[in-house]
């Protein structure tokens, strides 16, 4: 933060001084609490209450948002770019950088309705309250759409600032949630309380989005609501809540009351619920599908009294991976060799279940090649709607991203649909010999084909029907290419959306397999576990590799290095932090240890 702690206290008491609650404001709340209270404060802030319109949004961010306060060069305050501790990653001035078009981040700044507007089917006076519409990077603001607050677990975007949009963590809800950085969740907490506050009356009337509730008491769904009591409690009301309510009473005529009175909160709503009841574990665990380096998984659900949020996946003892459903696939195994699993469910709250039951499961030989070798149901993919956008997800160690995509499109469950896009797999081991796809035409007319790529490679096309919704699902055999393989799909036509599911693809080691595997074998690294942040590899002709990439167990690529051993044989792993990793060369793959 730039200004010093004796001037932001300084402008904390000009504001506390010179724009107190208008006198007799809140007469009548005392000694309510509950439902009681509540209403009453909607009969206060619903009086005077004066709808200047959609585009008056843009005359009040003159006054209500205006950094006075962290870098105090009255630029637009923008919760999801502000940095509170530095310099921000840019910045936005009054008018002159309001949307507009945006196709990246700090291209503009436009009017996020903190409860979405489609909620509420756009009506006023919500859609022009001031108390919860704040301006925001137009991009940031696209990509938290109409989700829910909530915390993220795994994150599929995060914006400059650390705003978050991912998997949710929050205690009862599994879907896909925004979090904003922790200087402002007390801030969106507080605007959310006012809405089901000033419109409890309506709010039967409304759409839920997975938050608000359909009556006026409490007015939010039990999850959203404990999460928002808990950021209130941790994010307490700021020097900026407190003059942007003060403006924002200049400009509207009503106030939120949760800013004059945080304790106004409790009062209503009580104290969140502490989650202490750990999953039960789950069960039926089962190994199948074995090829030379892979081993498929498949259980059955843990239960939970609020909700189970993932399940940890063990391999020998150790964690390999977290996944949201009940089947996987290991891979960056070893050919004949017998591993043990076993499962351990977690809810949001971070309770660990008891663990599951062991399954052994045995790699075929080196030189085979064996059933599925992997496949994405899609059921990951992050819920985005109907935009056309970058998405990306991770399952069962492998990272897609999928450009000019939407994924409210289905055709066994989730699909994913492409416009004029591609979806593209990380680099994944064990080769490919055939490939097995379902596609189903979604928008547009005329049958077409999609191009299939292994490694930058045309290896086949993938019809589809001219026939709206009809499936069509189609194999491409002898593909027939070993080692280290990057799968790509993409739709080349301008108009037909054709949806992608069920993707499937069968290993491949070519006729010189067992001699690849033992060659492979003469490579190594060293120590293991890794010390002083040093890895070094043994094996002949290490000069010769051109790539090396390190991974963590999810399948996330943590660096790329380009002729990693041209001088010497060392991998110097610059601080990371402790943990399983793997390393993947063009010659070789293979797991390392950082303690």
């Amino acid at each position: 933060m730039k200004r010093t702690l004796l001037s932001f206290l300084l402008t904390f008491a000009f504001i506390s001084a010179f724009a107190q609650i208008p006198t007799g404001y809140y007469d009548g709340t005392a000694g309510l609490s509950g439902a009681a209270l509540k209403t009453k404060l909607k009969q206060i802030i619903t009086n005077g209450h004066v709808d200047h319109g959609y585009g008056g949004l843009w005359i009040a961010y003159q006054t209500t948002d205006r950094d006075n306060f962290y870098e105090n060069d009255n630029t637009i305050l923008d919760i999801y770019s502000e940095n509170p501790t530095g310099a921000d990653p840019y910045n936005y001035n009054v008018g002159t950088g309001q949307c507009g078009t945006y196709n990246s981040e700090s291209d503009c700044y436009n009017r996020e309705h903190i409860v979405p507007q489609s909620l509420f089917n756009e009506a006023s006076p919500m859609v022009s309250d001031i108390h919860f519409i704040r301006p925001t990077d137009g991009w940031v603001n696209n990509k938290r759409s109409n989700y829910p607050f909530g915390k993220v677990g795994t994150a599929s975007y995060t914006s400059s600032n650390g705003s978050k949009l991912g998997t949710s963590a929050s205690s009862g809800y599994s879907g896909t949630v925004f979090e904003p950085i922790d200087a402002f969740k007390g801030d969106v907490a507080r605007m959310i309380f006012y809405f089901v506050t000033r419109y409890e009356t309506q709010l039967g009337g409304f759409t839920s989005g997975d938050m608000l509730g359909g009556s006026a008491f409490p007015g939010l769904q039990t999850w959203e609501l404990n999460q928002l009591l808990a950021w209130s409690t941790a994010d307490p009301v700021s020097p900026v809540e407190i003059a942007r309510n003060n403006a924002s009473y200049t400009f509207q005529g009503n106030r939120n009351p949760f800013i004059d009175h945080p304790e106004y909160v409790n009062q209503i709503w009580g104290t969140p619920v502490a989650d202490t009841q750990a999953p039960t574990a789950a069960t039926n665990l089962a190994t199948n599908t074995p090829t030379s380096n892979s081993i498929s998984l498949s259980w059955t659900a843990a239960t939970d009294n609020i909700g189970v949020i993932g399940y940890e996946i063990y391999v020998n003892g150790a964690l390999y991976a977290t996944v949201s459903g009940t089947t996987a696939t290991v891979s960056g195994l070893n050919p004949s060799t017998t591993y043990n699993f076993y499962i351990i469910a977690k809810d949001a709250a971070g309770n660990s279940s008891v663990v599951s039951n062991t399954a052994s499961g045995t790699t075929l030989a080196g030189g085979q090649t064996g059933g599925t070798c992997g496949t994405e149901d899609f059921e990951a993919i992050p819920d985005g709607g109907n935009g056309y956008a970058l998405r990306t997800w991770t399952n069962a160690g492998i990272t897609w991203n999928a450009t000019d995509a939407r994924t409210d499109q289905t055709i066994n469950n989730k699909a994913i649909t492409l416009r004029v896009g591609s979806l593209t797999s990380s680099s994944v081991s064990g080769g490919i010999q055939s490939l097995t796809v379902t596609t189903s035409l979604k928008f547009g007319s005329g049958a077409g084909v999609l191009n299939v790529e292994v490694n930058g490679v045309q290896v086949g096309t993938i019809p589809y029907s001219s026939t709206l919704q009809a499936t069509t699902t189609t194999t491409i055999n002898n593909i027939n290419i070993a080692g280290n393989v990057i799968i790509k799909i993409t739709n080349p036509a301008s108009g037909p959306r054709v949806a992608i599911d069920d993707l499937s693809w069968t290993c491949y080691n070519n006729t010189l397999g067992t001699i690849e595997t033992a060659k492979e074998k003469s490579y190594g690294v060293y120590p293991n576990p890794v010390k002083n942040n040093e890895l070094f590899v043994k094996g002949e002709n290490l000069n010769k590799i051109s790539q090396a990439q390190i991974y963590d167990l999810s399948g996330k690529l943590i660096e790329t290095l380009e002729n990693p051993f041209k001088n010497s044989n060392k991998i110097n792993l610059k601080g990371l932090v402790k943990g399983n990793y793997i390393l993947k060369t063009d010659a070789f793959s293979t797991k390392f240890i950082v303690e």
